[in-house]
């Protein structure tokens, strides 16, 4: 077995270690000292926490989240769709195909998210207000703005992960399928999508917990969601830090959720793929039958 660098001696693992403990403490007398900053604005009293045990200030907050997994929901779903399209296009054997779809995706990827949200709300909000009518959003042009500018920001960021994971399938695999007669659309379905999808699974989920993020830029287009309902908070309550640090642990948990989903299925792909084969009377392998070891 070869390595790109030599294992550490004795004394680059203490050079190590001790760097690792210095660092550590530097970042543990930073953050004390944040606290104690906080403490002496008054941050921790309970006052300032005091309206989060409301229950109509926990209902508001709710509400705001609703909107926002709302449109992070619309917009991964419109997102995933959009970048399979286009990435089936950047694999196009034709030019006049495969041209328009490499524009395209460059030219989305390019843009400044807040940009393009903040063009499809001023040029085209009532356009795009049918989108937010039909989810019943209370604000439709622009929920329609921030989804369609999420969906192809994001769409084109999974259109290359989707070609990238497609282009890192062996080639002998496709090969292989195209020897025994398939066609191209076959090949794809079959053989190089199933293997590509637990490559690109830890990159697809990365680009949902983004675009869930970037729900929050709806704010400055005057969309409900969660940022703006907690904005509403601080101001009538003066308690800026608590309800970002509430609003920061939401974000935090609901996307811990969605990678400890996207573990979960990892593993059962994982497991799919390792399903011992046994021969069937023709001699052609099919997966066994029973429960996966």
């Amino acid at each position: 077995m070869s390595a790109l660098y030599d294992v550490p001696g004795p004394r680059a693992r203490r050079r190590v270690l001790i760097g690792s403990v210095v660092g550590t403490l530097l970042v543990l007398a930073v953050f004390v000292i944040a606290v104690r900053r906080l403490a002496d604005h008054g941050v921790f009293k309970h006052s300032q926490w005091e309206p989060f045990t409301d229950p109509g200030v926990q209902r508001f907050l709710l509400s705001g989240l609703a909107s926002t997994v709302k449109a992070a929901a619309v917009a991964i779903v419109l997102a995933l769709a959009f970048g399979v399209v286009f990435a089936a296009g950047r694999l196009s054997e034709h030019r006049w195909v495969r041209l328009p779809a490499a524009a395209i995706i460059e030219l989305f990827r390019a843009i400044p998210l807040l940009l393009l949200i903040l063009f499809l709300f001023l040029g085209l909000g009532n356009e795009l207000k049918p989108i937010g009518q039909l989810v019943g959003s209370e604000v439709p042009n622009a929920f329609g703005a921030l989804v369609v500018g999420l969906m192809l920001y994001n769409g084109s960021v999974l259109a290359e992960t989707f070609r990238a994971g497609i282009l890192a399938v062996p080639r002998g695999q496709s090969e292989a399928a195209y020897s025994i007669g398939l066609r191209k659309s076959q090949v794809m379905r079959m053989i190089l999508v199933p293997q590509a999808v637990r490559i690109m699974l830890p990159a697809i989920v990365s680009q949902c917990v983004v675009a869930l993020k970037d729900t929050a830029l709806g704010f400055v287009i005057g969309y409900e969601d969660l940022l703006r309902h907690g904005k509403t908070v601080f101001n009538t309550y003066d308690n800026i830090v608590p309800t970002m640090i509430v609003v920061a642990t939401i974000y935090i948990v609901i996307n811990t959720l969605l990678s400890l989903l996207a573990s979960w299925l990892e593993r059962r792909l994982r497991q799919r793929g390792s399903r011992p084969v046994r021969l069937d009377p023709g001699g052609i392998a099919v997966p066994a039958a029973g429960p996966v070891s």
